[in-house]
């Protein structure tokens, strides 16, 4: 902890301090984003060059993180290292004990089960950011986040190796019946048919939503000996000899499997229900990958029971169960009983990402994120905030200042904030807005640090402020 922070603290302005994460001495890594395969913001792992000069908001043993539902160990070593103070707990937690946990942290991560509503934001007055360490961010409240300062940020693409795997076993075992077969096996029954099981090769598979799952789903069908066709929002390149088709309609009329890759929007809720089924082929098959609203359950059940839908596989459902147990029952929703008295049949309890790989990889980049964010200011990859980035200071600066300054969308407020950074020497500034949330960064030279006190005061007393850093 740096002199000025012992000061601050001995003034009864720690707690200020820690609510604003405004101090610092320490490591930051250079990090380089080159694109992605598919798109967006490859978060690449941090390297530190000797030359860089280490930021961080305060004594690191001072941040407190908590880590729930079993984060991978990669991601909980990555947090360690830096010296946080990290508490892990395997589950999710109900409401009311999320809030007495949150309430000090200033990092937290979780994965798809945990809810930060308003409610338990509101309560956790030290937040800074949230790891989502999964793919989907639904079950945080982004616009209250972004309105109070709070970055999320999550892992786009570090599962779509696993998820495509399992779409492409859910459509061999679709075709060749495996589930009853094994079940029949299972309840000692040798029941040995070909009626209704087929090749795959020579298929056609549709693919809705072809982002970093749909695309990689592409590639492994055609080289299994399927056509591929899809359908996006956006006009998108094709993988291979896959082909973009104008509507959904036109997916489904031609599709021997339709399989699900969006996200949980407004506009896809229910997005496959009960005329989209009627414009499937008959004999077809449906694979749900996604999220759980996408698919209209009582119209996949009517589906499968008239024989238009010869199968189907659903990884995620419209409400699920906080953690493992006897959860998948009429409690959970009115479907679950007849989805599962129905044959080809594949229920799994969202494990689309659930492997070793996956979880590892996903574990390494959210960490990562988190640390850059808490150490640099760096919202590369975030959600709900706008996307700001400076090169890490070096050696060569001892005397730098980084400037972090989250305020509400309004005329004048650069203008306010270079009167109070006027008696300095502004090296690099960058902002950017987000809907109502700006966010600005800058690295001002010639900085003692008796005068950090007044900079940080001064920001703070600013009308527009949402939240104020300030790291050296």
């Amino acid at each position: 902890m740096t002199s000025l922070s012992r000061n601050m603290e001995m003034n009864g302005l720690s707690k200020q301090v820690s609510n604003s994460m405004s101090l610092s001495s320490s490591p930051t890594a250079s990090f380089h984003s080159p694109p992605s395969s598919y798109g967006g913001h490859h978060l690449g792992r941090a390297t530190t060059p000797a030359s860089v000069k280490q930021l961080k908001p305060f004594a690191t043993e001072d941040i407190k993180i908590l880590l729930l539902e079993n984060v991978n160990q990669t991601g909980r070593d990555n947090l360690t290292k830096q010296g946080y103070q990290v508490e892990f707990v395997k589950s999710s937690l109900p409401e009311d004990q999320l809030i007495e946990k949150i309430r000090d942290v200033h990092v937290i991560g979780i994965r798809s089960k945990t809810k930060l509503t308003a409610r338990v934001l509101g309560a956790a007055r030290n937040l800074i950011v949230v790891g989502c360490f999964c793919i989907g961010t639904n079950q945080v409240d982004l616009q209250y986040a972004a309105k109070h300062g709070i970055a999320v940020f999550n892992s786009p693409f570090s599962n779509s190796r696993s998820v495509a795997e399992l779409v492409i076993a859910e459509i061999i075992s679709l075709a060749r019946q495996l589930g009853d077969r094994s079940n029949e096996m299972h309840n000692g029954i040798w029941n040995k048919v070909s009626k209704n099981c087929w090749e795959i090769r020579g298929k056609s598979l549709g693919i809705i939503g072809y982002g970093h799952i749909g695309s990689q789903l592409s590639v492994m069908a055609e080289a299994m000996g399927m056509s591929v066709i899809y359908y996006d929002v956006l006009n998108l390149m094709a993988m291979g000899t896959s082909k973009q088709v104008p509507n959904l309609e036109a997916l489904l009329e031609r599709a021997d499997f339709v399989t699900c890759h969006v996200p949980e929007l407004p506009e896809t809720k229910d997005m496959i229900g009960s005329v989209q089924f009627e414009q499937m082929k008959t004999g077809s098959y449906l694979i749900n990958a996604s999220r759980g609203s996408v698919v209209d359950i009582p119209a996949l059940i009517n589906a499968m029971r008239s024989g238009k839908t010869a199968g189907a596989a659903l990884d995620v459902y419209p409400s699920e169960p906080a953690g493992n147990g006897d959860y998948f029952h009429s409690d959970l929703g009115p479907w679950a009983e007849d989805l599962r008295s129905l044959k080809n049949l594949i229920l799994t309890p969202h494990i689309g990402g659930s492997t070793e790989e996956a979880q590892s990889a996903i574990g390494v980049e959210v960490s990562e994120a988190l640390v850059r964010y808490v150490n640099e200011g760096a919202t590369l990859g975030a959600v709900n905030l706008p996307e700001v980035n400076l090169r890490s200071l070096t050696l060569d600066e001892p005397n730098h200042v980084r400037v972090i300054y989250i305020h509400h969308n309004v005329p004048g407020v650069l203008r306010r904030v270079n009167e109070v950074l006027g008696d300095h020497n502004v090296d690099k500034q960058m902002t950017d807005s987000r809907g109502e949330v700006a966010y600005l960064m800058a690295d001002i030279s010639d900085v003692n640090q008796s005068e950090i006190k007044d900079l940080y005061e001064s920001l703070e007393g600013l009308n527009s402020r949402i939240m104020t850093r300030v790291l050296y």
